[in-house]
């Protein structure tokens, strides 16, 4: 069934590909249709985990692919892949139903590329090739390609999350680049060129050093296998498995992001249509932390520790920097980009502190990170599409002739800065809690990025909403406000925000046997609470 499912968007993604040139909206419906049959079907899938269950990973495939170089086509879910998969399952349908309208499907200001992309039609038929232009105009193929890549990448997502055959996952890793260079190289604002090649360069780096490193592990564990079940555990050189630690943690720094190899991240997300940036952030980024529990300490939990202190300096500047750098920030997306990397910077906090709690509050954080941005993102591209420009000083008053857009914006903006009753709230508290019982330094510099969070997200909601309205905005019909199909998909996204703020529990007991397994294979245990002693000498 697993199998089935990583299978059913990709053959989706063929039907709507192959369709004939002009077919639109049958390109649309059908691309919907499968993204809320492949949500059924995984949640039909979800409703039969076992939480009582002993077995490391349940639904589990395992078939030779390549037999003479120890490979497999082996599929499972851990309690953690269970919830990010569920994660991309649900925000695919919601992007596709965002997506709509052909000015929802282009990043930057939608009248600047339908400008620029008029023009290249233009010379292209004064050159005698009618609509051969280097990325097509705004046009009847539009549609057709954006949702074909939407469920092509939704197939590479399910894959990567719940893949157990290193080679396996190293080959989904990298064949999920293809559909996103494409997402924002065709539907892209006017660098968008610059923003997808960036991308691919970076994510190709960091795949290359992770190739270097899985064929080092081949060779140095000598099982001719790919299996993790079979290379957790495995009795590796220390300086050997340090270097192959290396090779895999930059790979997914990069994807996470993390500093200093974030620097695509904010260049994609100016660029990337709106609904793209959803998954990119909301779901891509989350294979970087996934990998490091996954791969980093579960392979190699003696360079795992030797690494900590390191990488828990790089996640602290992670939280501080990516935070001071939002509040500076005139474009709306490139903001709710540095966000991320601050929101990162927990993330990776909570899985190198190591404690119980910080590890299930950092996966947790990945899934409220995730509709927590995604909200962000829709509401900015809802934003965008309205004004036709990306820069924060363009908006003002926008609360008086749009409330309900606005107070989506502003619900999704008090999710990021961790609001008490939304979601984010009990995962960044279990990080730094956490965090505190091993790291007090750390965990007390990092607050500092909850204080930085609610400076950058009000200041942006009062300059965007707040004030006298600009005479763009308020002239009639040229702001409206939400529609019924855009409120149908941010509004879930909003729900489920709140539902997690105050019952994260079904969530946490699912992720809980994934911590308590990956910290008995590095061979870490919380912390002893201290007793203070009284005067007297009484506990």
């Amino acid at each position: 069934m697993l199998s089935a499912l990583i299978a059913l968007p990709a053959l989706g993604a063929l039907v709507v590909a192959l369709l004939p040139k002009g077919r639109d909206e049958l390109a649309k419906q059908i691309g919907l249709g499968v993204a809320l049959l492949v949500l059924v079907f995984g949640v039909t899938l979800a409703a039969g985990w076992d939480t009582g269950s002993t077995a490391r990973y349940q639904f589990a495939e395992t078939y030779w692919w390549i037999k003479d170089f120890g490979v497999h086509w082996a599929v499972g879910l851990d309690g953690m892949a269970l919830v990010l998969v569920l994660l991309s399952l649900i925000l695919v349908p919601l992007v596709m139903l965002a997506s709509w309208t052909a000015a929802d499907r282009y990043g930057g200001a939608f009248e600047e590329v339908a400008a620029a992309r008029a023009e290249q039609a233009k010379a292209a038929e004064e050159a005698g090739k009618p609509g051969k232009t280097p990325f097509g105009v705004v046009g009847s193929r539009s549609a057709k390609t954006y949702f074909a890549l939407i469920l092509l990448m939704e197939s590479m997502m399910i894959g990567v999350f719940a893949a157990t055959d290193v080679f396996l996952f190293y080959v989904f890793f990298e064949a999920i680049l293809i559909p996103v260079y494409f997402l924002v190289g065709l539907f892209g604002g006017p660098q968008r060129s610059y923003a997808a090649v960036k991308f691919l360069l970076y994510s190709l780096f960091g795949g290359l050093l992770m190739l270097v490193a899985v064929i080092g592990l081949y060779v140095v564990a000598d099982k001719n296998t790919f299996l993790i079940t079979e290379l957790t555990g495995v009795n590796i050189d220390p300086a050997t498995a340090k270097w192959l630690f290396l090779g895999f943690f930059i790979a997914f720094a990069i994807k996470a992001p993390m500093f200093p190899v974030h620097t695509w991240l904010p260049d994609t997300a100016a660029q990337a249509p709106a609904g793209a940036l959803v998954l990119i952030v909301g779901v891509l980024d989350k294979i970087g932390t996934y990998g490091m529990i996954r791969f980093c300490l579960e392979l190699f939990p003696g360079a795992s520790k030797w690494a900590t202190p390191v990488v828990i300096v790089f996640a602290v500047i992670s939280i501080v920097y990516g935070a001071v750098l939002a509040i500076g920030q005139v474009d709306l997306k490139r903001l709710i980009a540095y966000t991320s990397i601050s929101h990162f910077g927990f993330i990776v906090l909570g899985i190198f502190a190591m404690t119980s709690m910080a590890q299930s509050g950092a996966i947790l954080y990945m899934v409220n990170h995730g509709f927590s941005t995604g909200a962000l993102f829709l509401a900015a591209g809802y934003l965008i599409v309205r004004r036709g420009s990306a820069r924060i000083d363009a908006y003002g008053g926008v609360q008086k002739v749009a409330p309900l857009l606005a107070g989506t914006f502003l619900i999704a903006g008090l999710s990021a800065l961790s609001l008490p009753g939304l979601s984010t709230f009990v995962s960044e508290f279990m990080v730094l809690v956490g965090t505190f019982t091993r790291y007090q330094v750390a965990a007390i510099i990092a607050v500092s990025g909850i204080v930085l969070a609610a400076l950058y997200v009000l200041w942006a909601y009062q300059r965007i909403a707040g004030g006298p309205a600009a005479e763009a905005i308020s002239r009639k019909g040229a702001f409206p406000d939400l529609s019924r199909r855009e409120l149908a998909a941010i509004g879930p996204i909003l729900a489920v925000i709140v539902l997690l703020g105050f019952f994260p529990g079904p969530i946490v007991n699912v992720i809980n046997p994934t911590v308590e397994h990956t910290l008995s294979v590095v061979d870490m245990h919380d912390p002893e609470p201290t007793v203070a002693e009284a005067p007297g000498g009484q506990p």
